[in-house]
């Protein structure tokens, strides 16, 4: 993480604290209330050790904390953030409350990089109707790119008590998931990889490698792929899938422009900026939809023929890609399929507990021939 925080997400915590467990014939609000008091005594240290463990673990000994995390395991202990910050005040230090509760709301967080993006907003909106239909609440989070900015989505789902989150990382680790699940939360993670934690992605590197031959299948060698910063993962797999396809073609490296942002704007920039080239290319992969029409866009408006000077491919297969000037080729993820996907691993993990096998689900990519290319 780029950043320390008071909140829950500060320290790499060595035990996993389950939520306490449902008692057969009663609800969760009707279980018995674990207290920091309760902690303390079982694992036989003062309220401020807890305390201490909670929010400033480093000034606590390791064999104590180790200690007092193995009582707040078999306690069942989360603590209750927003009842804390209404008796606190929101400038007051972070410090656990006096009585946490056992509820938990049903609902979850859906925390994208960037809900302005199209792309993410779909995968949301799959997300949240597979969850509605479960008869669960969704609470929709944008990291906008900033690590600290997730930090902060993560410790409030954390305060909210929600069951789960679902989430497209921009600085998660490992400590971040397991104080996620400390508190009682499953966790799924959209178009990113890691051991031991449920994943719904989509295979980037097969999306850039057939953007790439449908390009060279029209006779096109002087290809460019167009992207922008940040550059997230699934892009660096698409440039990588058509960068292999090239070297297999023996057509030769591929030249990748990075601009700015993964915006319209950007991809207008961009089309002047290859226009400007000694050697001009004939055809163009673009990371995204965005880049695809900006770039389509200014060409045209500088007197460029796409297709016919230069072909160009998206990816996203967005709603506007149908209706550009140039109507888009493009490389069709499917966006709802993969917050479903997401939303169904989420609740099974909700429902099963400990029992649950953590899967990763792959989703194909579709190449949706239009105008452009």
């Amino acid at each position: 993480m780029d950043s320390a925080s008071d909140g829950p997400f500060g320290s790499d915590p060595r035990h996993t604290a389950r939520p306490a467990e449902t008692v057969p014939g009663r609800t969760r609000s009707e279980l018995p209330q674990t207290s920091i008091r309760e902690v303390a005594r079982r694992a036989g240290v003062s309220v401020g050790t807890v305390s201490n463990v909670l929010n400033r673990p480093e000034l606590v000994a390791e064999a104590t904390r180790d200690r007092v995390r193995a009582a707040i395991k078999e306690l069942g202990f989360v603590r209750n953030e927003s009842a804390r910050r209404l008796r606190q005040g929101p400038a007051a230090r972070p410090e656990p409350p006096a009585e946490p509760t056992a509820s938990r709301a049903p609902a979850f967080g859906v925390l994208m990089e960037d809900l302005a993006n199209p792309y993410a907003s779909d995968v949301a909106r799959g997300a949240e109707r597979a969850l509605n239909k479960a008869g669960r609440d969704v609470l929709w989070l944008s990291s906008d790119h900033d690590p600290a900015k997730e930090r902060r989505g993560l410790d409030l789902l954390t305060a909210q008590r929600a069951e789960g989150v679902l989430v497209i990382p921009v600085g998660m680790d490992d400590a971040d998931v397991e104080r996620l699940r400390a508190a009682g939360m499953s966790v799924v993670l959209l178009d990113h990889v890691r051991p031991g934690v449920c994943s719904a992605r989509v295979d980037h590197v097969a999306g850039g490698a057939v953007a790439a031959d449908h390009l060279l299948g029209l006779g096109r060698r002087r290809l460019a792929f167009v992207s922008g910063r940040p550059e997230p993962r699934p892009v660096v797999d698409r440039r990588a899938g058509a960068a292999r396809t090239l070297l297999g073609a023996r057509v030769g490296a591929l030249p990748v422009f990075t601009m700015e942002a993964l915006t319209p704007t950007e991809g207008q920039a961009a089309a002047r900026r290859l226009l400007s080239l000694p050697e001009v290319p004939d055809g163009v992969f673009c990371a995204n939809d965005l880049l695809a029409i900006g770039l389509t866009n200014e060409l045209v408006r500088l007197g460029v023929r796409v297709p016919d000077d230069i072909a160009v491919v998206g990816y996203d297969d967005i709603e506007l890609a149908a209706s550009a000037a140039v109507p888009l080729t493009t490389v069709r993820q499917p966006r709802r399929e993969l917050g479903r996907a997401a939303a169904e691993l989420a609740l099974a993990e909700t429902a099963e507990g400990a029992a649950h096998t953590h899967r990763q689900v792959v989703l194909t990519p579709e190449l949706i021939i239009r105008d452009s290319a």
